[in-house]
């Protein structure tokens, strides 16, 4: 297995990251903000790839998400997981 060495933060973070984007996509209704939490999944699933993410960049995307997502009660498991899956990655530096 190629990926024994990865970071398991990593993995958590790319596997909550691929449920919210399974979840969003199934989900029938349309919000304002949808487009933005699509393209910061898309970014925070790209950021998986090269390994280590930059913290800073990972809590901004949260952010982006939460706010884009809002109150969409049927996303609110998925949404958790991921900022549970960040949180792993800890504060950014200087705080």
């Amino acid at each position: 297995m190629t990926g024994s060495d990865e970071d398991p933060r990593v993995a958590g973070l790319r596997t909550a990251v691929s449920r919210l984007r399974r979840e969003l996509a199934a989900h029938p209704a349309e919000f304002p903000d949808r487009g933005i939490a699509e393209e910061e999944l898309a970014a925070l699933a790209a950021m998986t790839v090269d390994g280590a993410p930059e913290i800073p960049r990972l809590r901004r995307s949260l952010l982006l998400i939460a706010g884009a997502i809002g109150s969409v009660s049927a996303l609110s498991r998925g949404m958790s997981e991921v900022r549970d899956a960040v949180d792993l990655f800890g504060e950014p530096p200087g705080r």
